[in-house]
């Protein structure tokens, strides 16, 4: 007997939780004799909509469709999956399933830890960091009669399913880069990103090398022209109180394909990816970029640890990444953020100086680097397939047992009788 369950995320937006919805949706797809999907999209702030048509967008839209006729008859569901922040977690199934994202820092709101115990019996995360930092954060708190509860934090189980391996064809971007080594940044440009230091600290390194290249796939809130017109402001801006310099610096802005992202993680004059952002839930293009063969320059904090490491001879997880070390200090006021990212939460800053002398590694000692990336590639590869991380998300979703299979056989014998 398959169960009714409710899909509710933002399944449409072209966003890091997005991904995560469809990701969610591609899981429970690959099963149809355990579920019978509804969904409701819902957005997510000013990000944009996937526009390629697909057979993934299709389903979406007629399953939504479907859905909003089942709701006007009363339709009711087994379980829900709930994809969002946590605050937004509300009870909607006798079996409700928070799928989030997680925490960047290294705590986390009260609010959510009240969302959770309230509204959900389980929570999936992205990654071994948000997993922790879920399970570990905890309040002293008074109950509305003033009974102190001293270690308030979440009940009930929390599970982290990482991402699976996608491999697309590379489709050609519409730049041309006059630069024979260069250096990829893929993230928004928001306080926890940390791009100003990204661009400032890059062009002080390579300011008299006319032979170097950033990469900038960057936006502000959205894919717009309004966006494309601010971002260019911003970057233009940075750059003149710079100086003058030798090294490029080339903004995309935009749409762009998965195709189109393998063309740039797969581009010959393309070093590695750099990503010093202070806390990352995940780290997608990293995690993208690394599958593709591309070096990383990162700090080895938070997310990313899950896929940036490689197990060694005796079973020590390794990064085989180009280390940039870090501090780990408060999160910067205006990166505060309600209900959400704590003002006494701690979260990684990059140092300067290390930066800058990985950044000229990775071109001293290119052979090594590749090497490295080459060696973590296939790792990724055979471990993070996406089969394998279909059946683990699943797992957590509906685990039906052996005599939940033998009554359902027996029923759909009744049933042919």
């Amino acid at each position: 007997m398959t169960k009714k369950i409710l899909v509710k995320g933002p399944l449409m937006s072209r966003s890091g939780y997005g991904e995560q919805s469809r990701f969610a949706l591609r899981a429970l797809r690959a099963r149809p004799d355990l579920f019978d999907i509804f969904i409701i999209n819902i957005p997510w702030g000013k990000t944009g909509q996937i526009t390629e048509e697909t057979e993934e967008k299709n389903f979406i839209n007629w399953s939504m469709m479907e859905t909003a006729e089942y709701l006007k008859t009363g339709g009711t569901f087994d379980i829900s999956l709930q994809i969002t922040v946590p605050n937004e977690f509300e009870k909607i199934a006798p079996v409700n399933i928070g799928y989030t994202a997680g925490i960047e820092t290294t705590k986390v709101a009260p609010q959510w830890i009240q969302k959770i115990n309230e509204a959900v019996d389980k929570v999936i995360t992205i990654s071994t960091h948000s997993k922790k930092v879920l399970e570990t954060t905890t309040y002293d708190v008074k109950d509305q009669n003033g009974n102190e509860h001293p270690g308030w934090g979440v009940q009930v189980p929390i599970e982290a399913v990482n991402y699976p391996v996608r491999l697309y064809e590379p489709e050609e971007v519409n730049v041309n880069f006059e630069t024979e080594n260069n250096f990829l940044v893929v993230s928004q440009w928001g306080p926890r990103k940390n791009v100003d230091n990204t661009i400032k600290w890059f062009v002080e390194k390579f300011q008299h090398d006319e032979t170097v290249g950033l990469v900038l796939k960057t936006n502000v809130v959205s894919d717009s022209i309004i966006d494309r017109e601010h971002t260019s402001l911003r970057v233009k801006a940075l750059l003149d109180s710079l100086g003058e310099r030798q090294c490029k610096v080339y903004l995309i802005h935009g749409e762009l394909s998965p195709g189109n992202l393998t063309w740039l993680y797969q581009h010959p004059t393309m070093k590695a990816l750099i990503n010093i952002a202070h806390g990352e839930g995940y780290g997608l293009p990293l995690f993208e970029a690394a599958y593709n063969g591309l070096p990383l320059v990162t700090v080895t904090w938070s997310g990313q640890l899950d896929f940036i490491t490689k197990p060694n001879k005796k079973g020590k997880a390794v990064p085989r990444v180009a280390r940039v070390d870090y501090d780990i200090q408060r999160v910067q006021p205006d990166a505060v953020w309600p209900g959400v990212i704590q003002e006494d939460a701690m979260w990684a800053y990059a140092r300067e100086s290390s930066f800058k002398k990985m950044l000229g590694e990775v071109l001293e000692k290119e052979v090594h680097y590749q090497k490295e990336a080459s060696a973590l590639q296939t790792h990724i590869l055979k471990t993070f397939q996406a089969e394998k991380m279909y059946e683990q998300f699943v797992s957590h979703i509906y685990n039906p047992t052996p005599e939940d299979l033998d009554w359902e056989a027996q029923m759909d014998e009744i049933q042919i009788l």
